[in-house]
């Protein structure tokens, strides 16, 4: 009779639950950078325009809530914040698997880091947003270029840097 923590019982193989214990603090570390170095940018790149964090948080949140989120003080800021990190964790855990099939993407963090930034960009900009309560500014070439660039360094590069660091 095998004992219930042997390879035998998939259920709590220690091959599985190593894979999987091996995952979250990657993932959390990824996304922690990413969300953070994102919101950073985006504070920096607003501020430059006189808006101030609490807004750019409330306008994160009127993505599930439409224009009422700025209404809501620091409740729909806070929900912005965790809307923001939320989004940012599931590029990470997007990334960390796709990486586990596509060597290259570990082995390439660089040029992955970058396209996977750009692929994060299209995905938001032109289904996320579009599919959200959030209002659509006139397109500017130069917002495009910023936003670009903010999701090439700011989320692609920290994600793709962080797994490889992990990564065997």
């Amino acid at each position: 009779m095998a004992s219930k923590d042997t390879p035998l019982n998939p259920a709590i193989s220690p091959a599985g639950s190593t894979s999987k214990s091996r995952a979250f603090p990657v993932i959390l570390r990824a996304g922690l950078l990413c969300g953070a170095m994102d919101i950073t940018a985006a504070f920096v790149t607003w501020a430059i325009q006189g808006v101030k964090p609490v807004i750019i948080l409330q306008g994160i949140a009127s993505g599930l809530l439409g224009p009422t989120s700025f209404q809501g003080g620091w409740k729909t800021a806070a929900l912005g914040g965790v809307l923001h990190f939320t989004i940012a964790f599931t590029g990470a855990t997007v990334f960390y698997d796709a990486s586990r099939s596509l060597r290259f993407m570990t082995r390439r963090p660089i040029l992955s880091g970058v396209l996977y930034g750009v692929v994060v960009y299209l995905v938001m900009y032109w289904i996320v947003m579009p599919l959200s309560n959030i209002h659509r500014r006139p397109f500017s070439l130069t917002a495009t270029v910023i936003a670009i660039v903010t999701h090439m360094v700011c989320v692609g590069l920290p994600i793709s840097l962080v797994v490889r660091r992990y990564s065997k």
